[in-house]
């Protein structure tokens, strides 16, 4: 375990339920878990570290809370999270259910410090009774709504944009009358066979623009579409960036992450830096290689030499990176660090100061992923022929 490990926030939280009887009726929603289950699947599969393997039938099942906290709290270094039920409803719970958001906060309140809704926009009236009921059921503690540019509904799969003043705003309005001050939009990355152009971050700038007072966080923001992503945290100080799937790249391309953050601090510098947080969307992957990944990143010299398009670019101090692994989401969400270490207090996620359990080894999972591994190591090593 690294020495002075700093205090870590992970931003996004992912109970998943990957079975095929989650999928959806229609073709379009059949067709939109089935490569999102693809997707995620693939960002897993051929793991660097064979520790981290596990077998397809593993991952793409239904991961409990539990698991997901012992992922977290027992087998990485992260100290608290924060739980989204997700609105992608070509799976029928939406692919992380109400009801295990609200098992997060209500069973764990000390380790998920909060809920995010999940709102799908062209639900119409539904979406803001939604809002309301999820308000509900996770008692208080919903800090953020969570939204996706895709909606699977009526036998169809359409897209729609966060500038949308008829669509978009009420929930936006809804959320601010309710105390929520953060609304995060998933950018970037298409969620399977559907229209992309929506995954551009530049609708974000008309809500940005008409609600100074609510953060928007762009999830994702910079895997594609960098430089729309750069300017907006340049013009924008109520725009910040969730780096959810950055941590996969950093832990299989590290030289492709640094010339991705590189063009994504071109515009603002030094000065985004307070405004990009940590997220790994565990279980999209286990959360412990990319955190260690992070902790010993630096960024290439001659690409540093290179970077910036007004002035340059520092080297990440530790001071950025404990911005990024917790001190900025708190700012964004006005929550006190201080105050979340003391809350943590001595619990079954408690670490010793020790070596940390072996991945996946405190979860449910862990037989049917151990003898995967064993019949993996023990068909690596066999001769040919024999």
């Amino acid at each position: 375990m690294p020495n002075d490990v700093p205090f870590i926030i992970d931003a996004v939280a992912h109970p998943y339920n990957f079975r095929e009887d989650n999928y959806g009726d229609s073709p379009f929603a059949q067709a939109g878990a089935a490569s999102t289950a693809e997707l995620a699947w693939a960002l897993v599969a051929s793991a660097p570290d064979p520790s981290y393997t596990l077998p397809r039938s593993a991952y793409l099942s239904d991961w409990s809370v539990e698991d997901t906290a012992a992922m977290l709290f027992k087998e990485s270094l992260t100290d608290v999270s924060v739980c989204h039920h997700l609105p992608i409803y070509a799976y029928k719970d939406g692919l992380v259910s109400m009801e295990k958001t609200a098992e997060a906060v209500e069973k764990y309140p000390n380790r998920f410090i909060g809920a995010y809704a999940g709102i799908d926009p062209l639900h119409g009236k539904d979406a803001l009774r939604s809002l309301e009921r999820q308000l509900d059921m996770y008692g208080g503690r919903t800090i953020g709504v969570k939204m996706y540019p895709t909606s699977w509904s009526n036998d169809t799969v359409r897209n729609w944009r966060m500038d949308d003043q008829e669509l978009t705003f009420p929930i936006l309005e809804k959320a601010a009358e309710n105390g929520i001050k953060v609304t995060a939009v998933h950018k970037a990355i298409p969620i399977g066979p559907v229209p992309g152009q929506e995954y551009a971050p530049d609708d974000v700038a008309g809500a940005a623009t008409h609600f100074p007072d609510m953060n928007f966080e762009i999830v994702h923001g910079g895997i594609s579409h960098v430089e729309e992503t750069a300017w907006l945290l340049g013009r924008y100080p109520n725009v910040w960036i969730n780096l959810e799937i950055w941590n996969i790249v950093l832990l299989r391309r590290p030289r492709v992450f640094a010339k991705m953050f590189l063009d994504l601090l071109s515009v603002a510098g030094e000065y985004a830096l307070d405004r990009i947080f940590w997220g790994t969307g565990t279980i999209l992957h286990h959360p412990r290689p990319t955190i260690e990944a992070f902790l010993d990143f630096e960024f290439p010299q001659d690409l540093l030499d290179q970077a910036g398009m007004l002035g340059p670019i520092p080297q990440l101090t530790m001071e950025h990176k404990k911005k990024i692994l917790a001190d900025n989401y708190a700012r964004m969400h006005g929550l006190d660090v201080e105050t979340l270490k003391k809350n943590v207090g001595t619990d079954q996620w408690t670490r010793d100061g020790g070596d940390l359990p072996d991945p996946y080894s405190t979860t449910s999972k862990w037989e049917e992923i151990r003898q995967a591994q064993t019949v993996g190591a023990g068909a690596a090593t066999t001769p040919p022929g024999a």
